[in-house]
Parts: C-alpha cells; sequence; structure tokens
C-alpha cells in the first residue's frame, strides 16, 4: 500500500483527524495510530508502545523513526538505574500539531492556486 497524500484528501467531505494527518505528512495510518496513542501516553518506551498498539516492536520503531523525522514526536533519552539508558517518546501537542497540518496544507493549496494561474492553453502540446 502506498502512503497516503494530501491529493487523497481532495474529495472527501468528512475527513477523520488521522486520515488527515496522514495525508498531509505523508505517513501511514498505524503511524497516525502510534502518534494519537503517544498523546494518551506521553514519555513510553518503545516496548510500551508496542504492547499498546498490539504490533512488532521493529515496526513501532520504524513508525516512531518517521513521526520524528516528520516533527510529530519527540525523543528523550532517560538513564536506568540499572544503567544504560532508554529512550522515551511524546507526540507534540495537538495545537501545534493542528497548526503544522493548517500550514502544510496552505502551502499545497497555495501551489494548485499557483498551478491553475500558470496553466496556458497555448502552451499545451
Amino acid at each position: 500500500m502506498s502512503d497516503p497524500e494530501i491529493e487523497d484528501l481532495v474529495g472527501d467531505v468528512s475527513p477523520s483527524f488521522e486520515h488527515v494527518l496522514s495525508c498531509v505528512f505523508g505517513v501511514q495510518d498505524h503511524e497516525s495510530r502510534t502518534y494519537l496513542t503517544l498523546l494518551d501516553h506521553p514519555g513510553s518506551t518503545v516496548a510500551e508502545l508496542a504492547e499498546t498498539l498490539d504490533r512488532d516492536r521493529s515496526n513501532v520503531n520504524r513508525s516512531l523513526s518517521t513521526l520524528r523525522e516528520k516533527g510529530l514526536v519527540e525523543r528523550r533519552r532517560r538513564l536506568l538505574d540499572s544503567g544504560g539508558y532508554v529512550y522515551q517518546y511524546t507526540a507534540i501537542p495537538i495545537p501545534e500539531a493542528k497548526a503544522r497540518l493548517h500550514d502544510a496544507l496552505d502551502e499545497w493549496a497555495e501551489g494548485v492556486h499557483d498551478a491553475i494561474d500558470a496553466f496556458d492553453p497555448d502552451d499545451r502540446e
């Protein structure tokens, strides 16, 4: 299955927040679910998320990497009393995610408007 893209929203008159998140940021639905789960479980480790989501740890780890690349999740290292460390993950707050969604949609819409304005039927082959 290909990644959802912003164009997938066109024609969907009432998309879910999860679907909007997936399409605008180009992430899979399971990655959106990971983000939403982190909202309810801030500071979770990969193992804790894997259990909560009932998914394999390696899949959760990949989802978290993608979400970090998109700026939707932050990672913090916590030292363990027994030595070593563990990473804890937290989703960015919903208002910040909403602002990023609005910015991305506005940028996309501006590009579409520019394409419409730039269309010249005489330039077609």
